[in-house]
């Protein structure tokens, strides 16, 4: 049952490079990546029940962290080519007037 389920996950691992390698825009090759690392997630989850070693799932979390980390960082460079944000400091609202109450 197992195998079968680890069979799927390759499978879909598979197809997530082929997506990350023809995607037609950049955010759909980011979005394949990022898939490509949930599903090596899941697999060493797998690979850790079936060989009854529970620190891969320590190592498992940790990927978790890491993966979502770098996606957020590669989606913001290149949203911004920088990764310290917009050129405006955020928000894109402006200086605030410092004129309450006018009318």
């Amino acid at each position: 049952m197992f195998t079968v389920g680890s069979l799927f996950v390759l499978v879909t691992m598979a197809l997530a490079l082929v997506r990350a390698v023809r995607g037609p825009s950049v955010y759909d090759r980011i979005v394949a990546v990022n898939l490509f690392g949930t599903m090596t997630v899941v697999l060493l989850v797998l690979l850790g029940f079936l060989t009854d070693r529970p620190e891969f799932e320590d190592i498992a979390l940790l990927y978790v962290l890491i993966n979502f980390a770098g996606t957020i960082a590669v989606m913001k460079f290149v949203k911004y080519s920088s990764l310290a944000g917009p050129p405006d400091g955020g928000g894109g609202r402006g200086a605030p007037s410092g004129r309450e109450g006018d009318a």
